[in-house]
């Protein structure tokens, strides 16, 4: 009998029975990512000097999971610093890390490809497969790969020039995860009141006063509709919120027209206590593949803009009668809910 309730305690423990987690899921980390596979989640987090990941088997654990900076930039060349926004990716039996770096001068900024070949992406070794030269090859951040209808695709938020003053988000096909094909096309640019909030305090070379902002675009798919999920206005303002878009299914995705984009933010923390600026979200399964979560950064007070005081945040989201995903709002610090099941 004794043997039964042990069994039976190690496998509600195994699986996360009554198991709850609360935000933030670290004490820093901007620009969250997660996947589940094999049992596992692999997370990873801007650390803007190098490519780090955690594994562990529930996101609660992550403060005290085992974590590994798997990859170190070269002391000087175009993908030496400001190393931001890491996705990881598991594409034809093969590990992917996508991010945007640069030689030190912002206009330089583009998005770099890491190839693993190991079964557990914190083991092997990561191969710099090149820089993703988009078409066009412009100011290029928050780059994220994914299929539909059996086709690769990357989106990513660019310049439409050589200038900064206006990020939008871009969308173009795949030939494999490291190489661009065909032309870019614009499906969004900063248009609404809640996207345009954009005064910078204190510019930097490459800044003008104002910059309007639409970046890290993450697609979600639910059957066959497709959204594109983004953060709109500066994230060194309070405005900070997210977007979204909806492809007509119909059509061609390769058709600015077929993209259509949301009046009103689907995600902002307004009056929340502890949360902030809310933004740069990414999506993963729960481990039984039935549960949406959304993970995604935040201050934990107003005014804190891009620095250090983001946290990653995580709590889960329904999809409405329409075929929408309904987000809510960002959950209060310390507000318990249960492990993603």
């Amino acid at each position: 009998m004794k043997k039964l309730l042990l069994a039976g305690l190690l496998f509600c423990t195994f699986v996360g029975f009554g198991q709850t987690l609360s935000n933030p899921l670290l004490p820093s980390g901007a620009d969250p990512w997660s996947i589940h596979k094999d049992g596992f989640y692999y997370y990873t987090n801007t650390t803007g000097r190098n490519l780090t990941l955690w594994k562990t088997r529930s996101l609660a654990d992550l403060k005290t999971a085992e974590k590994k900076v798997v990859w170190t930039p070269p002391a000087t060349g175009m993908y030496s610093k400001e190393i931001w926004a890491p996705e990881l990716h598991f594409i034809k039996r093969k590990w992917y890390l996508i991010f945007a770096a640069d030689d030190g001068k912002n206009r330089n900024h583009r998005l770099w490809v890491l190839e693993n070949e190991a079964a557990d992406p914190l083991g092997g070794t990561w191969t710099m497969k090149g820089q993703i030269k988009t078409p066009d090859d412009k100011w290029a951040i928050d780059g994220s790969i994914f299929e539909f209808r059996g086709k690769l695709y990357l989106v990513w938020s660019g310049w439409e020039g050589d200038e900064n003053g206006e990020q939008d988000i871009y969308l173009c096909q795949m030939e494999n995860p490291w190489t661009a094909t065909g032309k870019r096309i614009r499906i969004s640019s900063p248009t609404y009141a809640w996207e345009i909030d954009g005064k910078i305090p204190k510019p930097g070379p490459d800044d003008k006063p104002i910059v309007l902002v639409n970046e890290g675009p993450q697609p979600l798919q639910r059957g066959d509709r497709l959204f594109v999920v983004f953060s709109a206005s500066g994230c060194w303002t309070d405005s900070y919120a997210l977007g979204m878009l909806s492809f007509n299914g119909d059509q061609d995705i390769m058709t600015p027209g077929n993209w259509k984009k949301q009046d009103k933010p689907v995600f902002k923390a307004v009056n929340v206590t502890g949360t902030s600026a809310a933004g740069h979200n990414s999506f993963f399964k729960s481990p039984n593949g039935q549960e949406d979560w959304i993970l995604y950064h935040a201050n934990p007070e107003p005014g804190q803009g891009c620095g250090g005081h983001r946290s990653p945040r995580a709590q889960k989201f329904t999809w409405g009668a329409d075929g929408m995903p309904t987000f809510g709002q960002p959950v209060a610090l310390d507000v318990t809910m249960p492990v993603p099941k």
